[in-house]
C-alpha cells in the first residue's frame, strides 16, 4: 500500500501560497531535505495551478531536480484541463477520491503532493494524508493561503524535526487516528 505524504513550504502564520519567498533560504540542508523526499516518492499527485506550473518550469530547467520532476509519473486533479501533455501524466477528472484510494491501494513508493491547496483540503476532508513533511520559514507573510483552513481540526504526532542553519524548521508529522 502506497502512502500520500504532502510536502509544503509554510510561512510561520502557515502560508503557502507562491512560494518564491522560500529562495533567499535555500541550502544544502533543505536539498538533502527535498532529496530525501524525492527518493521516497515514485509518483506525484497535483491539483491543476501547481500542475500547470511545475509543468512551465521544470521541461526547460537544468536544475538538479529536474530529471525527477520530468520523468516521474504525474497524477493530476483537476475537472477544468482537457488534457495534461506534461511527460508521464495522467489527469483525473472524475471520482476523484476513489480514484486516490485506487491509487494507494497499488504497489509502488509515496506518493508526493506539492503545492496544491485545494486538493490537499480534499485529502484532510477524506482522511487520506499519510505524512506531512513541512519545511517552517522563519517569516511571517500576513495573508494567502493556509495549508489548514480556518476550522480544521486534524490530530497529528510528530515523527521528526530538525532546525536548519537558515533558520528553517524541517517538521515531518503523521496523522494520529488513535
Amino acid at each position: 500500500m502506497r502512502r500520500i505524504v504532502v510536502t509544503e513550504f509554510l510561512s510561520l502564520d502557515g502560508v503557502m501560497e507562491s512560494p518564491m519567498w522560500t529562495f533567499p533560504y535555500w541550502n544544502d540542508e533543505i536539498a538533502q531535505f527535498k532529496g530525501d523526499e524525492s527518493n521516497a516518492g515514485d509518483a506525484l499527485l497535483l491539483g491543476r495551478v501547481t500542475y500547470q506550473g511545475f509543468a512551465a518550469a521544470w521541461p526547460g530547467s537544468k536544475d538538479e531536480g529536474a530529471p525527477y520532476f520530468n520523468n516521474v509519473r504525474k497524477y493530476v486533479v483537476s475537472t477544468s484541463l482537457d488534457s495534461a501533455d506534461w511527460n508521464n501524466s495522467v489527469l483525473i477528472k472524475d471520482n476523484v477520491v476513489d480514484e486516490i484510494r485506487r491509487l494507494k491501494q497499488q504497489d509502488g513508493k509515496d506518493i508526493v503532493v506539492h503545492g496544491s491547496g485545494k486538493l490537499i483540503q480534499t485529502l484532510i476532508a477524506n482522511d487520506l494524508v499519510d505524512e506531512y513533511r513541512l519545511l517552517i520559514y522563519p517569516l511571517t507573510l500576513g495573508k494567502g493561503q493556509r495549508l489548514f483552513e480556518d476550522g480544521a481540526q486534524i490530530k497529528l504526532k510528530l515523527v521528526t524535526s530538525k532546525a536548519m542553519s537558515s533558520g528553517v524548521v524541517a517538521l515531518v508529522y503523521e496523522p494520529d487516528r488513535s
